[in-house]
């Protein structure tokens, strides 16, 4: 694929699309229910984590993981990684107590996620960019 081997930084546009698919598949499967919508919060699997993950593996095969872009993706992936399972986990439990106190249903309680969902978009974020990256050689 031409357009993929000029523009490798677009596998992680296209991981981050393919896993909020996969989100609404996962929760239809689960609930019988189509997801809220596309680029909303919490779920199985993370695409903030899948879309990090691409971002790592496309800067290790251009740079190296021997580069200081390298070390510069690891810490932000490490920090959204560190986000999803516990900063906005906590913020989405802590809505979850002020609906109920206040008997209020305004704030959004899905902003975080589990570590298997955050796993979940690891994995699935690194099998779709070997298979981008794999494309691109063809």
């Amino acid at each position: 694929m031409p357009l993929l081997r000029q523009y490798i930084f677009l596998i992680p546009l296209l991981v981050m699309v393919l896993t909020e698919l996969a989100k609404v598949a996962v929760e239809w499967v689960q609930t019988g229910k189509w997801h809220e919508g596309f680029f909303r919060p919490g779920g199985m699997p993370s695409s903030h984590s899948a879309f990090v993950t691409s971002l790592l593996i496309i800067v290790s095969e251009k740079r190296g993981i021997d580069s200081v872009e390298f070390a510069m993706a690891f810490v932000f992936a490490a920090v959204v990684w560190y986000d999803a399972m516990s900063v906005r986990r906590a913020v989405g439990q802590q809505a979850e107590i002020l609906n109920r106190l206040q008997k209020w249903e305004h704030l959004t309680v899905r902003l975080g996620h589990s570590f298997r969902q955050v796993l979940a978009g690891i994995l699935f974020g690194a099998v779709v960019t070997w298979l981008g990256i794999w494309l691109s050689r063809i």
